[in-house]
């Protein structure tokens, strides 16, 4: 039964994110502007880590770009390849390509940092275990893991998003939650933020920090 949830999710998943790419990319470009958390966040994290760094479902490379400026060894990794395309178009210096965050084409032990900005809003309970098994594999020890997610314990189905017809779930989880799955891989939180929605968002917004044992 889990091989069909995850066939079903990837394809659902690859196929929206091609769809919106280009979209996507479009409206949020310079959103970090006026994102104070997200940059608080991330600021602290590219001061945490040294070496090679993986943004896991990087999207059009926003984040990805974000932190190479301020210094770090990083690359993206996105399931959609429509996505990769715009990633490698708006961000030229940076490394990335098409991968699935359930079976990353790293190394055991072979990345310093591990970068998850809502890239497990479609990832099924079922399949989160598995998600971050992957990420603890890949993180040497004390390299860091941030996530960050939107806060609830709820299920949603999407059919519209960024003006194209879409057929995907989106997931909020309770940050307890993620903390758990956190310390059932040997990955010790160390930060945690959750703050209230602003703007069009419709639930609390999560950060979760955490070190590799």
């Amino acid at each position: 039964m889990s091989g069909e949830i995850e066939r079903a999710y990837l394809a659902r998943t690859r196929a929206a994110y091609d769809t919106v790419a280009a979209d996507y990319a479009d409206v949020l470009r310079g959103f970090m502007a006026d994102a104070t958390w997200d940059r608080a966040v991330l600021n602290a994290f590219a001061e945490l880590v040294d070496g090679p760094v993986v943004d896991v479902g990087c999207g059009p490379g926003r984040i990805t770009g974000y932190l190479a400026e301020r210094g770090l060894d990083v690359s993206g990794i996105d399931l959609s390849p429509q996505m990769v395309e715009v990633a490698r178009r708006e961000h030229p210096g940076v490394s990335f390509r098409v991968g699935s965050l359930l079976a990353l084409d790293l190394a055991d032990a072979s990345i310093n940092g591990l970068v998850a900005w809502y890239s497990l809003v479609h990832t099924p309970k079922e399949l989160l275990p598995a998600a971050f098994a992957e990420f603890a594999r890949v993180l040497r020890p004390q390299g860091h893991l941030l996530i960050a997610f939107k806060a609830g314990d709820d299920k949603r189905h999407i059919t519209t998003a960024y003006g194209h017809d879409v057929d995907v779930d989106t997931y909020d989880y309770p940050p307890q939650a993620i903390a758990d799955l956190l310390a059932a891989n040997g990955i010790r939180e160390t930060m945690r933020l959750v703050r209230a929605a602003e703007g069009i968002e419709r639930q609390p917004q999560a950060y979760l920090l955490g070190v590799k044992a």
